[in-house]
């Protein structure tokens, strides 16, 4: 790919993602002026409208927010949890972000660098594949450690592993055991997060 058409596709998501995240405004103040956010009951009602659809629908959306960042991850993630539950939120939650990832990956593999250009930052991707000098033991530890974090940038990470000497058989058990977490994590610090910010305000 060459430097032009990367130019151009890098605009192409870049307008996408800011496209993703406007709809994803628009549809948040929708949502509150139908009274969703201050009644859950509504929210849950609104989603799950055809008890089959509403969670095949969110986990499509999972599924693609990982692969192309339109929505930010943090945000589905406490909405799988407050329209479902915790228990099924969670669970839809993890089978949406395990199934992006696993493509993700697969698509950095079979079209290597030119995809991870695309979405990854120049500086991000120097500063993670530097540790492949190393290592490949080492640079697994460290992405092993990463993807338990619910700081790290998961997608990126990915790819940039994608790019390495990582097996199939050792980032399948990575995700599988390390990805809990930091769902968790996200799903109860934002809901908590915003009853607090409620009681306050």
């Amino acid at each position: 790919m060459n430097d032009n058409v990367l130019k151009y596709t890098k605009r192409v998501f870049n307008v996408i993602t800011i496209l993703g995240f406007i709809a994803t405004i628009v549809g948040s103040v929708y949502l509150w002026h139908l009274g969703a956010f201050q009644d859950q009951e509504i929210l849950k009602r609104i989603i799950t409208a055809h008890a089959i659809l509403g969670p095949v629908i969110f986990l499509l959306m999972q599924i693609i927010q990982v692969i192309i960042p339109i929505i930010p991850g943090g945000l589905t993630i406490a909405a799988g949890v407050l329209i479902f539950g915790p228990v099924w939120g969670f669970v839809y939650n993890y089978l949406g972000i395990l199934v992006g990832s696993v493509i993700l990956f697969h698509l950095g593999r079979k079209y290597g660098q030119s995809l991870v250009q695309i979405f990854v930052k120049e500086k991000t991707y120097n500063k993670y594949m530097a540790w492949l000098e190393k290592g490949q033991k080492r640079f697994n530890i460290a992405f092993l450690l990463l993807i338990l974090s619910p700081i790290a940038p998961d997608d990126a990470l990915v790819l940039i592993a994608s790019q390495t000497r990582m097996s199939w058989k050792f980032f399948n058990w990575v995700m599988i055991l390390c990805k809990p977490l930091p769902i968790l994590f996200y799903s109860y610090a934002l809901i908590f997060g915003g009853n607090l910010l409620g009681n306050i305000f």
